[in-house]
């Protein structure tokens, strides 16, 4: 099975929901507001350094760094999800470069190194080999940059009947869209699951240096079967919507973050 056709149709597809749901809420980007999250936003600074966005979508991640003071770039496997991404960039007045391009051959089309790389929530999933993903990693990153990851942890999968393990052979599956709007149409999806494990190892492998790594007993996202809604205060006052799981009166670990440096 060629994943990267199905997936590319898949993602060619849900982008054109996306893009009309109040999940996403564009008009609500458009009038100023970030899509980035607290986990993200507290962990990474990004002002006047330049940032890769892996597996950006239709880029409202990637452009709200820009509005954090970061020189953006953004690589997606969806031509329709690179489309749209530019035009949100024009009609935000944000400058944005964004390259279309499966992120294992991405580096080949990257004119100069970053100060970060990033990815987020729901990324990982799609690619077979997390080798070449951080191979291609740390051949993006300037001497000294950071890698900088915000993901769903694995270990929810295991609540959903998914694997938590790595396997030969992908999950195939037939779904409809995660947003509200979703008009029941299912499409073939390709992915694999990733103990945090072989994130680490291959990580390491690639020859970047962890440095910090967090664990979440909530998710950003309403994106599981089952949680709980919670509003939370930070200390500056500002409000966050945050979603939790329980398990035998336990509270279950919903996200990770890894950050980790390219060492000269």
């Amino acid at each position: 099975m060629d994943y990267l056709a199905v997936n590319k149709s898949a993602w060619d597809k849900r982008t054109k929901v996306h893009v009309a749901s109040k999940f996403y809420d564009v008009d609500g980007f458009i009038a100023g507001n970030s899509a980035l999250q607290e986990i993200e936003l507290e962990e990474l600074d990004v002002k006047g350094k330049s940032l890769l966005h892996l597996q950006c979508h239709f880029g409202l991640d990637t452009l709200s760094w820009a509005r954090e003071g970061a020189e953006v770039t953004g690589i997606d496997l969806s031509s329709v999800a690179i489309e749209q991404a530019r035009e949100l960039a024009v009609k935000s007045q944000l400058e944005a470069n964004f390259i279309c391009s499966d992120l294992y051959s991405a580096a080949k089309k990257l004119e100069h190194q970053f100060d970060i790389v990033f990815t987020s929530y729901g990324a990982i999933c799609w690619l077979p080999d997390l080798n070449r993903w951080a191979q291609m990693i740390k051949a993006s990153l300037k001497p000294g940059g950071e890698f900088y990851m915000a993901e769903f942890h694995p270990l929810e999968a295991l609540f959903d009947g998914y694997n938590y393990f790595a396997q030969d052979e992908p999950d195939v599956d037939e779904e409809g869209t995660y947003t509200e709007n979703c008009s029941g149409e299912k499409e073939t999806l390709v992915t694999w699951p990733h103990p945090i494990s072989e994130v680490f190892n291959a990580l390491i492998a690639a020859g970047l240096e962890i440095k910090r790594y967090n664990e979440f007993d909530f998710s950003p996202y309403d994106a599981f079967a089952n949680l709980e809604k919670e509003l939370v205060t930070d200390k500056s006052g500002k409000q966050h919507t945050r979603y939790a799981m329980k398990h035998n009166d336990q509270r279950v670990p919903l996200v990770y973050s890894i950050s980790a440096i390219n060492n000269p």
